[in-house]
Protein backbone atom coordinates (compact mmCIF):
# COMPACT_ATOMS: atom_id res chain seq x y z
CA UNK A 1 0.00 0.00 0.00
CA UNK A 2 1.38 3.37 -0.90
CA UNK A 3 2.37 5.95 1.69
CA UNK A 4 1.19 9.12 -0.12
CA UNK A 5 0.85 10.70 -3.55
CA UNK A 6 3.63 13.24 -3.02
CA UNK A 7 6.22 10.97 -4.58
CA UNK A 8 3.88 10.42 -7.48
CA UNK A 9 3.48 14.13 -8.08
CA UNK A 10 7.24 14.69 -8.36
CA UNK A 11 8.51 14.82 -11.95
CA UNK A 12 11.51 12.65 -12.90
CA UNK A 13 14.95 14.22 -12.93
CA UNK A 14 15.85 13.19 -16.51
CA UNK A 15 17.11 16.20 -18.49
CA UNK A 16 17.56 15.98 -22.28
CA UNK A 17 17.97 18.40 -25.17
CA UNK A 18 14.93 20.52 -26.00
CA UNK A 19 15.13 21.28 -29.72
CA UNK A 20 11.32 21.28 -29.95
CA UNK A 21 11.03 24.28 -27.62
CA UNK A 22 10.41 27.56 -29.48
CA UNK A 23 11.33 30.68 -27.49
CA UNK A 24 9.80 33.84 -28.95
CA UNK A 25 11.26 36.21 -26.36
CA UNK A 26 13.73 37.09 -25.02
CA UNK A 27 16.49 36.15 -27.43
CA UNK A 28 19.76 34.67 -26.22
CA UNK A 29 22.31 37.27 -25.19
CA UNK A 30 19.81 40.14 -25.11
CA UNK A 31 19.66 42.99 -22.59
CA UNK A 32 16.23 43.57 -21.08
CA UNK A 33 14.63 45.77 -18.45
CA UNK A 34 12.64 44.38 -15.56
CA UNK A 35 9.91 43.26 -15.83
CA UNK A 36 10.34 41.49 -19.17
CA UNK A 37 8.23 39.02 -21.16
CA UNK A 38 9.04 35.31 -21.51
CA UNK A 39 7.11 33.73 -24.39
CA UNK A 40 7.53 30.16 -25.65
CA UNK A 41 5.69 27.09 -26.89
CA UNK A 42 6.18 23.43 -27.76
CA UNK A 43 4.15 20.39 -28.71
CA UNK A 44 6.73 17.75 -27.86
CA UNK A 45 9.32 17.32 -25.15
CA UNK A 46 12.34 15.15 -25.91
CA UNK A 47 10.35 13.21 -28.47
CA UNK A 48 7.16 12.62 -26.43
CA UNK A 49 4.00 14.78 -26.21
CA UNK A 50 4.53 17.78 -23.93
CA UNK A 51 2.14 18.16 -21.00
CA UNK A 52 3.43 21.41 -19.53
CA UNK A 53 6.09 24.11 -19.78
CA UNK A 54 7.69 26.55 -17.37
CA UNK A 55 10.62 28.81 -16.67
CA UNK A 56 13.08 29.69 -13.92
CA UNK A 57 15.87 32.20 -13.37
CA UNK A 58 19.28 30.84 -12.42
CA UNK A 59 18.71 28.07 -9.83
CA UNK A 60 15.31 29.28 -8.61
CA UNK A 61 12.15 27.15 -8.49
CA UNK A 62 10.39 26.72 -11.82
CA UNK A 63 7.09 28.50 -12.55
CA UNK A 64 4.77 26.02 -14.29
CA UNK A 65 2.92 27.17 -17.44
CA UNK A 66 0.87 25.55 -20.25
CA UNK A 67 2.52 24.29 -23.43
CA UNK A 68 2.15 27.74 -25.03
CA UNK A 69 2.57 30.70 -22.73
CA UNK A 70 3.56 34.33 -22.28
CA UNK A 71 4.55 35.52 -18.80
CA UNK A 72 5.88 38.69 -17.17
CA UNK A 73 9.09 38.13 -15.18
CA UNK A 74 10.87 40.42 -12.73
CA UNK A 75 14.58 40.13 -12.00
CA UNK A 76 17.36 42.07 -10.33
CA UNK A 77 19.91 43.95 -12.43
CA UNK A 78 22.77 41.86 -13.72
CA UNK A 79 23.50 38.67 -15.68
CA UNK A 80 21.10 35.73 -15.43
CA UNK A 81 20.52 32.31 -16.97
CA UNK A 82 16.90 31.91 -18.07
CA UNK A 83 15.74 28.27 -18.17
CA UNK A 84 12.76 27.62 -20.48
CA UNK A 85 11.51 24.11 -19.73
CA UNK A 86 9.11 21.42 -20.84
CA UNK A 87 7.82 18.23 -19.29
CA UNK A 88 6.42 15.07 -20.87
CA UNK A 89 5.81 11.59 -19.58
CA UNK A 90 9.05 10.56 -17.82
CA UNK A 91 11.10 13.34 -19.46
CA UNK A 92 12.17 16.91 -18.69
CA UNK A 93 13.91 19.18 -21.18
CA UNK A 94 15.07 22.80 -21.18
CA UNK A 95 16.65 25.58 -23.24
CA UNK A 96 19.12 27.96 -21.59
CA UNK A 97 19.31 31.66 -22.46
CA UNK A 98 21.90 34.15 -21.23
CA UNK A 99 20.29 37.51 -20.54
CA UNK A 100 21.30 40.77 -18.87
CA UNK A 101 18.84 42.86 -16.87
CA UNK A 102 19.65 46.56 -17.08
CA UNK A 103 19.66 48.63 -13.91
CA UNK A 104 16.51 50.71 -13.41
CA UNK A 105 16.85 54.35 -14.32
CA UNK A 106 16.32 56.95 -11.65
CA UNK A 107 13.45 59.38 -12.09
CA UNK A 108 14.36 62.61 -10.39
CA UNK A 109 11.29 64.30 -11.89
CA UNK A 110 8.97 62.24 -9.65
CA UNK A 111 7.28 64.60 -7.24
CA UNK A 112 6.44 62.99 -3.89
CA UNK A 113 3.89 64.94 -1.88
CA UNK A 114 3.73 62.48 1.02
CA UNK A 115 5.37 61.04 2.98
CA UNK A 116 8.67 62.84 3.40
CA UNK A 117 11.98 61.01 3.57
CA UNK A 118 12.75 59.96 7.17
CA UNK A 119 9.15 60.44 8.32
CA UNK A 120 7.70 58.59 11.31
CA UNK A 121 4.19 57.43 10.52
CA UNK A 122 1.30 55.45 11.84
CA UNK A 123 -0.38 52.83 9.70
CA UNK A 124 -2.30 53.34 7.46
CA UNK A 125 -0.51 56.33 5.93
CA UNK A 126 -0.95 58.37 2.74
CA UNK A 127 1.26 57.98 -0.33
CA UNK A 128 0.87 60.84 -2.81
CA UNK A 129 3.02 61.46 -5.90
CA UNK A 130 2.93 62.56 -9.55
CA UNK A 131 5.09 62.74 -12.67
CA UNK A 132 4.76 63.47 -16.38
CA UNK A 133 7.91 61.70 -17.59
CA UNK A 134 9.91 58.66 -16.57
CA UNK A 135 13.64 58.42 -17.24
CA UNK A 136 13.32 60.85 -20.14
CA UNK A 137 10.23 59.25 -21.70
CA UNK A 138 6.52 59.99 -21.25
CA UNK A 139 5.21 58.29 -18.12
CA UNK A 140 2.34 55.84 -18.62
CA UNK A 141 1.82 54.77 -15.00
CA UNK A 142 3.12 55.08 -11.48
CA UNK A 143 3.05 52.92 -8.38
CA UNK A 144 4.63 52.14 -5.05
CA UNK A 145 5.93 49.21 -3.06
CA UNK A 146 7.26 48.59 0.43
CA UNK A 147 10.66 46.96 0.81
CA UNK A 148 10.73 44.01 -1.61
CA UNK A 149 6.95 43.70 -1.88
CA UNK A 150 4.87 43.70 -5.05
CA UNK A 151 4.13 47.06 -6.66
CA UNK A 152 0.70 48.65 -6.43
CA UNK A 153 0.01 50.24 -9.84
CA UNK A 154 -1.47 53.76 -9.92
CA UNK A 155 -2.02 56.54 -12.51
CA UNK A 156 0.61 59.19 -13.13
CA UNK A 157 -0.86 61.36 -10.37
CA UNK A 158 -2.23 59.51 -7.37
CA UNK A 159 -3.03 59.52 -3.68
CA UNK A 160 -3.33 56.13 -1.97
CA UNK A 161 -3.62 54.68 1.51
CA UNK A 162 -0.85 52.20 2.42
CA UNK A 163 -0.47 49.92 5.40
CA UNK A 164 2.72 48.52 6.89
CA UNK A 165 3.88 46.60 9.93
CA UNK A 166 5.63 48.59 12.68
CA UNK A 167 9.32 49.22 12.05
CA UNK A 168 11.71 50.68 9.48
CA UNK A 169 10.79 50.37 5.78
CA UNK A 170 11.99 51.51 2.37
CA UNK A 171 9.13 53.03 0.36
CA UNK A 172 9.68 52.83 -3.41
CA UNK A 173 7.80 55.43 -5.51
CA UNK A 174 7.96 54.23 -9.12
CA UNK A 175 7.14 55.27 -12.66
CA UNK A 176 6.97 53.37 -15.93
CA UNK A 177 7.38 54.50 -19.49
CA UNK A 178 8.07 52.70 -22.73
CA UNK A 179 10.83 50.17 -21.88
CA UNK A 180 11.94 52.21 -18.83
CA UNK A 181 11.33 52.27 -15.12
CA UNK A 182 12.29 54.93 -12.60
CA UNK A 183 11.95 55.28 -8.87
CA UNK A 184 12.81 57.24 -5.78
CA UNK A 185 13.32 55.64 -2.40
CA UNK A 186 12.19 56.99 0.96
CA UNK A 187 13.20 55.73 4.37
CA UNK A 188 10.20 55.71 6.71
CA UNK A 189 9.44 54.36 10.15
CA UNK A 190 6.02 53.02 11.07
CA UNK A 191 5.16 53.30 14.75
CA UNK A 192 3.31 50.51 16.50
CA UNK A 193 -0.30 51.45 17.09
CA UNK A 194 -2.63 49.96 19.66
CA UNK A 195 -5.45 47.99 18.10
CA UNK A 196 -8.96 47.35 19.21
CA UNK A 197 -9.53 43.79 20.37
CA UNK A 198 -10.86 41.36 17.79
CA UNK A 199 -14.55 40.66 18.36
CA UNK A 200 -15.52 37.34 19.91
CA UNK A 201 -18.22 35.34 18.12
CA UNK A 202 -20.39 33.22 20.39
CA UNK A 203 -21.13 30.32 17.99
CA UNK A 204 -18.18 28.55 16.31
CA UNK A 205 -18.05 27.73 12.61
CA UNK A 206 -19.80 24.53 11.68
CA UNK A 207 -22.74 22.74 10.13
CA UNK A 208 -26.07 23.09 11.93
CA UNK A 209 -29.52 21.75 11.19
CA UNK A 210 -31.36 24.65 12.86
CA UNK A 211 -31.14 28.44 12.93
CA UNK A 212 -28.41 29.79 15.22
CA UNK A 213 -28.46 32.92 17.43
CA UNK A 214 -25.01 34.51 17.24
CA UNK A 215 -23.74 37.24 19.55
CA UNK A 216 -20.55 39.29 19.19
CA UNK A 217 -18.54 41.33 21.69
CA UNK A 218 -15.29 43.30 21.89
CA UNK A 219 -13.55 43.93 25.24
CA UNK A 220 -12.22 47.28 24.00
CA UNK A 221 -14.15 50.06 25.74
CA UNK A 222 -15.90 52.44 23.35
CA UNK A 223 -15.46 50.21 20.31
CA UNK A 224 -18.06 49.62 17.61
CA UNK A 225 -18.41 46.31 15.77
CA UNK A 226 -19.10 46.32 12.02
CA UNK A 227 -19.99 43.08 10.24
CA UNK A 228 -20.91 41.47 6.92
CA UNK A 229 -22.74 38.26 6.08
CA UNK A 230 -21.84 37.89 2.40
CA UNK A 231 -18.17 36.94 2.75
CA UNK A 232 -16.88 40.47 1.99
CA UNK A 233 -14.45 42.30 4.29
CA UNK A 234 -16.27 44.55 6.80
CA UNK A 235 -15.66 48.31 6.87
CA UNK A 236 -17.24 51.24 8.72
CA UNK A 237 -19.78 51.32 5.88
CA UNK A 238 -20.94 47.80 6.75
CA UNK A 239 -23.74 46.83 9.15
CA UNK A 240 -23.25 48.10 12.71
CA UNK A 241 -23.75 45.41 15.33
CA UNK A 242 -26.59 46.21 17.73
CA UNK A 243 -27.54 42.79 19.15
CA UNK A 244 -27.62 39.02 18.54
CA UNK A 245 -28.09 37.86 14.94
CA UNK A 246 -30.41 35.08 13.78
CA UNK A 247 -28.48 32.93 11.27
CA UNK A 248 -31.15 30.97 9.42
CA UNK A 249 -29.24 30.06 6.24
CA UNK A 250 -25.67 29.23 5.25
CA UNK A 251 -23.65 32.36 5.99
CA UNK A 252 -20.09 33.63 6.35
CA UNK A 253 -20.01 36.14 9.21
CA UNK A 254 -17.05 38.55 9.38
CA UNK A 255 -16.55 41.40 11.87
CA UNK A 256 -14.07 44.05 12.99
CA UNK A 257 -14.03 46.35 16.00
CA UNK A 258 -13.31 50.08 15.51
CA UNK A 259 -12.30 52.37 18.39
CA UNK A 260 -11.22 56.05 18.51
CA UNK A 261 -7.46 56.66 18.16
CA UNK A 262 -6.77 52.95 17.72
CA UNK A 263 -6.08 50.70 14.78
CA UNK A 264 -8.96 48.53 13.67
CA UNK A 265 -9.09 45.10 15.20
CA UNK A 266 -8.21 41.86 13.49
CA UNK A 267 -10.85 40.09 11.45
CA UNK A 268 -13.24 37.76 13.26
CA UNK A 269 -14.75 35.13 10.96
CA UNK A 270 -17.19 32.25 11.29
CA UNK A 271 -18.80 30.16 8.55
CA UNK A 272 -22.14 28.48 9.13
CA UNK A 273 -23.81 25.85 7.00
CA UNK A 274 -27.49 25.56 7.93
CA UNK A 275 -28.65 22.29 6.45
CA UNK A 276 -31.57 19.97 6.97
CA UNK A 277 -30.90 16.26 6.94
CA UNK A 278 -30.51 16.23 3.15
CA UNK A 279 -28.77 13.45 1.27
CA UNK A 280 -25.53 15.21 0.46
CA UNK A 281 -22.70 17.42 1.62
CA UNK A 282 -23.60 20.87 3.03
CA UNK A 283 -22.45 23.19 0.24
CA UNK A 284 -23.28 26.89 0.75
CA UNK A 285 -24.83 28.81 -2.12
CA UNK A 286 -21.82 31.16 -2.34
CA UNK A 287 -19.28 28.35 -2.80
CA UNK A 288 -17.10 28.44 -5.90
CA UNK A 289 -17.74 25.39 -8.08
CA UNK A 290 -15.20 24.03 -10.57
CA UNK A 291 -17.43 21.75 -12.66
CA UNK A 292 -16.79 18.88 -15.09
CA UNK A 293 -13.13 18.65 -14.08
CA UNK A 294 -12.89 15.29 -15.85
CA UNK A 295 -13.22 17.16 -19.17
CA UNK A 296 -10.28 19.52 -18.60
CA UNK A 297 -7.26 19.09 -20.92
CA UNK A 298 -3.68 18.29 -19.88
CA UNK A 299 -4.35 15.63 -17.27
CA UNK A 300 -1.14 14.11 -15.94
CA UNK A 301 -1.08 10.30 -15.92
CA UNK A 302 1.73 8.36 -14.25
CA UNK A 303 2.55 5.37 -12.12
CA UNK A 304 2.69 6.00 -8.38
CA UNK A 305 6.19 4.76 -7.40
CA UNK A 306 5.04 4.44 -3.77
CA UNK A 307 2.93 1.42 -4.78
CA UNK A 308 4.66 -1.97 -5.01
CA UNK A 309 4.16 -2.94 -8.65
CA UNK A 310 3.81 -1.35 -12.08
CA UNK A 311 0.91 0.36 -13.81
CA UNK A 312 -0.14 2.20 -16.95
CA UNK A 313 -3.17 4.38 -17.54
CA UNK A 314 -5.16 6.07 -20.29
CA UNK A 315 -8.10 8.49 -20.43
CA UNK A 316 -10.77 8.60 -23.15
CA UNK A 317 -13.92 10.72 -23.48
CA UNK A 318 -17.10 8.70 -23.96
CA UNK A 319 -20.86 9.19 -24.16
CA UNK A 320 -21.73 5.73 -22.80
CA UNK A 321 -22.09 5.36 -19.89
CA UNK A 322 -22.63 8.98 -18.89
CA UNK A 323 -24.84 11.20 -16.77
CA UNK A 324 -24.00 14.63 -18.20
CA UNK A 325 -23.63 13.59 -21.83
CA UNK A 326 -19.85 13.10 -21.74
CA UNK A 327 -17.84 11.19 -19.15
CA UNK A 328 -14.17 10.25 -18.91
CA UNK A 329 -13.04 6.64 -19.14
CA UNK A 330 -10.02 5.75 -16.97
CA UNK A 331 -8.43 2.49 -18.09
CA UNK A 332 -5.71 1.20 -15.73
CA UNK A 333 -3.63 -1.96 -16.06
CA UNK A 334 -1.19 -3.11 -13.39
CA UNK A 335 1.00 -5.84 -11.99
CA UNK A 336 1.71 -6.66 -8.36
CA UNK A 337 -0.91 -4.15 -7.08
CA UNK A 338 0.60 -1.14 -8.81
CA UNK A 339 -1.21 2.20 -8.67
CA UNK A 340 -1.85 4.78 -11.42
CA UNK A 341 -2.27 8.47 -10.56
CA UNK A 342 -4.44 10.80 -12.66
CA UNK A 343 -4.04 14.47 -11.67
CA UNK A 344 -5.07 17.91 -12.98
CA UNK A 345 -4.49 21.55 -12.01
CA UNK A 346 -7.93 23.10 -11.88
CA UNK A 347 -7.53 26.57 -10.31
CA UNK A 348 -5.65 28.95 -8.05
CA UNK A 349 -6.85 29.94 -4.57
CA UNK A 350 -4.97 30.57 -1.31
CA UNK A 351 -8.07 31.87 0.51
CA UNK A 352 -10.63 29.03 0.59
CA UNK A 353 -10.53 26.77 3.62
CA UNK A 354 -13.50 24.47 2.94
CA UNK A 355 -13.68 21.92 0.12
CA UNK A 356 -16.11 19.30 -1.15
CA UNK A 357 -14.74 16.74 -3.60
CA UNK A 358 -17.88 15.71 -5.52
CA UNK A 359 -17.79 12.99 -8.20
CA UNK A 360 -19.87 10.32 -9.90
CA UNK A 361 -17.97 7.00 -10.32
CA UNK A 362 -18.91 3.95 -12.42
CA UNK A 363 -16.83 0.77 -12.04
CA UNK A 364 -17.19 -1.58 -14.99
CA UNK A 365 -17.69 -5.30 -14.40
CA UNK A 366 -14.46 -7.30 -14.48
CA UNK A 367 -12.47 -4.51 -12.82
CA UNK A 368 -10.24 -5.47 -9.93
CA UNK A 369 -8.95 -2.75 -7.60
CA UNK A 370 -7.95 -2.56 -3.97
CA UNK A 371 -7.94 1.21 -3.38
CA UNK A 372 -9.76 4.13 -4.96
CA UNK A 373 -8.11 7.40 -3.92
CA UNK A 374 -9.65 10.88 -4.32
CA UNK A 375 -7.38 13.77 -3.27
CA UNK A 376 -7.34 17.56 -3.33
CA UNK A 377 -4.19 19.70 -2.95
CA UNK A 378 -3.90 23.42 -2.19
CA UNK A 379 -0.90 25.73 -1.76
CA UNK A 380 -1.60 28.13 1.12
CA UNK A 381 -0.49 31.75 1.31
CA UNK A 382 2.55 30.73 3.41
CA UNK A 383 3.79 28.51 0.56
CA UNK A 384 3.08 25.15 2.21
CA UNK A 385 0.96 22.63 0.34
CA UNK A 386 -2.04 21.07 2.08
CA UNK A 387 -2.76 17.49 1.00
CA UNK A 388 -6.41 16.51 1.49
CA UNK A 389 -5.80 12.81 0.80
CA UNK A 390 -8.72 10.37 1.13
CA UNK A 391 -9.32 6.83 -0.08
CA UNK A 392 -11.63 3.83 0.06
CA UNK A 393 -9.19 1.13 1.17
CA UNK A 394 -9.56 -2.58 0.52
CA UNK A 395 -6.63 -3.19 2.83
CA UNK A 396 -8.27 -1.80 5.97
CA UNK A 397 -11.89 -1.94 4.71
CA UNK A 398 -12.35 1.68 5.84
CA UNK A 399 -12.25 5.19 4.47
CA UNK A 400 -8.70 6.40 5.17
CA UNK A 401 -7.10 9.86 5.34
CA UNK A 402 -3.51 11.06 5.54
CA UNK A 403 -1.66 13.07 8.14
CA UNK A 404 1.82 14.54 8.43
CA UNK A 405 3.08 13.42 11.83
CA UNK A 406 6.32 15.34 11.29
CA UNK A 407 6.83 18.93 10.12
CA UNK A 408 6.28 20.52 6.68
CA UNK A 409 10.02 20.44 5.96
CA UNK A 410 10.62 17.01 7.59
CA UNK A 411 7.37 15.17 6.97
CA UNK A 412 6.32 11.81 8.38
CA UNK A 413 3.41 10.69 6.23
CA UNK A 414 0.85 8.11 7.32
CA UNK A 415 -2.48 6.76 6.15
CA UNK A 416 -4.88 6.77 9.10
CA UNK A 417 -7.99 4.62 9.45
CA UNK A 418 -11.40 6.07 10.13
CA UNK A 419 -14.25 4.09 11.66
CA UNK A 420 -16.32 4.43 8.45
CA UNK A 421 -16.34 1.14 6.46
CA UNK A 422 -15.39 1.06 2.75
CA UNK A 423 -13.96 -1.40 0.23
CA UNK A 424 -14.14 -0.69 -3.53
CA UNK A 425 -14.38 -4.43 -4.20
CA UNK A 426 -17.87 -4.27 -2.68
CA UNK A 427 -19.15 -1.41 -4.85
CA UNK A 428 -21.88 -2.47 -7.24
CA UNK A 429 -20.47 -2.75 -10.75
CA UNK A 430 -22.00 -1.10 -13.85
CA UNK A 431 -23.76 1.44 -11.60
CA UNK A 432 -23.12 5.14 -10.99
CA UNK A 433 -22.07 5.93 -7.40
CA UNK A 434 -22.08 9.47 -5.95
CA UNK A 435 -19.15 10.32 -3.63
CA UNK A 436 -18.74 13.59 -1.70
CA UNK A 437 -15.82 14.31 0.66
CA UNK A 438 -16.04 17.37 2.93
CA UNK A 439 -12.74 18.76 4.33
CA UNK A 440 -11.53 22.03 5.81
CA UNK A 441 -8.26 23.52 7.06
CA UNK A 442 -6.78 26.28 9.19
CA UNK A 443 -3.83 28.58 8.39
CA UNK A 444 -1.33 26.06 9.79
CA UNK A 445 -2.48 23.29 7.45
CA UNK A 446 -4.43 21.34 10.06
CA UNK A 447 -7.05 19.47 8.04
CA UNK A 448 -10.41 18.36 9.39
CA UNK A 449 -11.98 15.44 7.56
CA UNK A 450 -15.65 16.04 8.35
CA UNK A 451 -17.69 13.41 6.48
CA UNK A 452 -17.95 11.32 3.36
CA UNK A 453 -21.23 10.66 1.53
CA UNK A 454 -21.67 7.48 -0.51
CA UNK A 455 -24.86 7.51 -2.60
CA UNK A 456 -26.38 10.07 -0.22
CA UNK A 457 -25.54 8.20 3.01
CA UNK A 458 -23.27 10.18 5.33
CA UNK A 459 -20.39 8.55 7.17
CA UNK A 460 -18.95 11.00 9.75
CA UNK A 461 -15.15 11.10 10.00
CA UNK A 462 -14.62 14.13 12.31
CA UNK A 463 -10.85 13.85 12.59
CA UNK A 464 -8.29 16.68 12.51
CA UNK A 465 -4.63 16.13 11.63
CA UNK A 466 -1.85 18.28 10.23
CA UNK A 467 -1.30 17.72 6.51
CA UNK A 468 1.02 20.59 5.43
CA UNK A 469 4.13 19.97 3.32
CA UNK A 470 6.88 22.28 2.03
CA UNK A 471 6.86 21.23 -1.63
CA UNK A 472 7.71 24.56 -3.36
CA UNK A 473 4.64 24.37 -5.59
CA UNK A 474 3.21 27.53 -7.13
CA UNK A 475 1.34 29.77 -4.68
CA UNK A 476 -2.39 29.06 -4.64
CA UNK A 477 -2.20 26.00 -6.89
CA UNK A 478 -5.22 23.69 -6.73
CA UNK A 479 -4.67 20.11 -7.90
CA UNK A 480 -7.24 17.29 -8.00
CA UNK A 481 -6.16 13.64 -8.01
CA UNK A 482 -7.95 10.39 -8.84
CA UNK A 483 -5.90 7.24 -8.26
CA UNK A 484 -6.62 3.58 -8.98
CA UNK A 485 -4.58 0.96 -7.08
CA UNK A 486 -4.73 -2.54 -8.54
CA UNK A 487 -5.47 -5.83 -6.81
CA UNK A 488 -2.72 -8.22 -7.87
CA UNK A 489 -2.27 -8.10 -11.65
CA UNK A 490 -5.06 -7.12 -13.97
CA UNK A 491 -6.99 -4.04 -15.03
CA UNK A 492 -9.81 -1.70 -14.07
CA UNK A 493 -12.15 0.34 -16.23
CA UNK A 494 -13.69 3.27 -14.37
CA UNK A 495 -15.88 6.11 -15.69
CA UNK A 496 -15.99 9.52 -14.03
CA UNK A 497 -18.71 12.14 -14.57
CA UNK A 498 -19.88 15.42 -13.02
CA UNK A 499 -16.51 15.80 -11.26
CA UNK A 500 -16.84 19.06 -9.27
CA UNK A 501 -14.67 20.72 -6.64
CA UNK A 502 -16.57 23.13 -4.36
CA UNK A 503 -14.63 25.60 -2.22
CA UNK A 504 -15.38 28.53 0.09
Amino acid sequence: MKSLLIAAMALPTITVSAHAITVYSPSNGTTVTSPFVVSASTTTCAGVPAVSMGYSLDSNTAVIEPTSFSASVSASAGSHVLHVKCWGKNVHAETLLNITVAAASTATNIKVNAPSNGASLSSPFTVSASTTSCAGKPAVSMGYSLDNGASVIEPTSFTASATAAPGAHVLHIKCWGEQVIGQVQLNINVAAAASAATPAISVPSGTYTTSQTVAMASPTAGSTIYFTTDGSAPTTASYKYAGPLAIAKSTTLQAVAVAPNMANSGLARASYVISSASKGAPIPSYATAEKQIQLLPNWRIKHDPATPGTSTGAMTLTSDPTQSGQSEKYYTSYTNSGGELYSISYGNDTYSKNFVYDVQVYIASGSSLVNLEMDNNQVMSNGDTVIYAFQCSGYSNTWEYTGNLGTPTSPSIHWLKSTAPCNPANWTRNTWHHIQIYTSRDDAGNVTYHSVWFDGVEAPINQTVNSAFSLNWGLGALVANFQVDGSGSGSATIYVDNFTQYRW
